[in-house]
């Protein structure tokens, strides 16, 4: 039970990746708080978990609204008194008409909504999840970047590759600034996964689309969220003490 007394607040936890880690780290005895703001799934998330036996506290939050982040982080600090591992899930590229526009194709508002969207979350919830972790000594911070974010993504914008990009920058200077407070700073860079958001998406492409998909990845399938949450939670566990500043491509050796 990796995680049993640990406290893990996951952000974008009702759907996707962010969901798969809150089974992973309820399942091996994490208290989690997931934050999101989608109130049915939110509550479909803490049903679930706790007929498996596990302890999930819901609480909808904007990441990206400072006000609302700072009293989230506050609030868990009141109730539980500690925050051992935050996952910065939120993120994504189909927050626009075309996720795949070419630079000359972005507007200005779309390259702006995409930067935000993707590292205004992670900023504000590590700046206030910070000082709790230095308290304490110790703490787990997990991002989630992506392999666009090293260029090998020809399916997503350049908005989006700057922001995954920033993701992986942002995990390496922040593992340097909190490495001497105990604190680790990771990422993984996944590939094209199948969340339900992802899905309908990948399900209207032509089989002849679908299989080239699959045949670009050496381990011949796309990839599922559970995929990308087993890495989350080694990360965010004690196996990975001696890991930080590192953005680990899970994409089944797709580049």
């Amino acid at each position: 039970m990796r995680f049993t007394d640990k406290v893990a607040l996951i952000t974008a936890a009702a759907s996707g990746i962010g969901r798969a880690s809150c089974d992973i780290i309820a399942a091996e005895g994490g208290t989690i708080i997931a934050v999101d703001v989608n109130d049915e799934r939110l509550e479909k998330l803490v049903t679930e978990v706790s007929a498996a036996g596990g302890r999930a506290i819901a609480y909808n939050a904007d990441a990206l609204d400072p006000v609302a982040v700072n009293k989230a982080v506050a609030s868990v600090v009141e109730h539980h008194g500690q925050i051992d591992i935050l996952v910065n899930a939120v993120g994504g590229s189909t927050i626009i008409a075309n996720p795949a526009a070419r630079t000359d194709e972005l507007t200005l508002e779309e390259w702006q909504a995409i930067n935000s969207f993707n590292l205004d979350g992670m900023f504000l919830f590590s700046k206030a999840v910070i000082p709790v972790m230095k308290n304490q000594g110790a703490g787990k911070i997990v991002n989630l970047a992506s392999i666009a974010g090293r260029g090998f993504s020809d399916a997503s914008s350049s908005a989006y590759a700057t922001a995954k990009g920033g993701v992986i920058a942002f995990t390496k200077k922040a593992a340097r600034e909190l490495g001497p407070f105990g604190i680790t700073v990771n990422a993984i860079a996944p590939n094209m996964t199948l969340t339900e958001r992802i899905r309908p998406r990948w399900e209207q492409r032509s089989p002849d689309d679908q299989e080239m998909t699959v045949e670009s990845i050496p381990l011949r399938r796309m990839a599922e969220a559970v995929d990308q949450a087993r890495v989350i939670c080694f990360l965010a566990s004690s196996d990975a003490d001696y890991v930080t500043g590192q953005t680990i491509d899970v994409s089944g050796g797709q580049v």
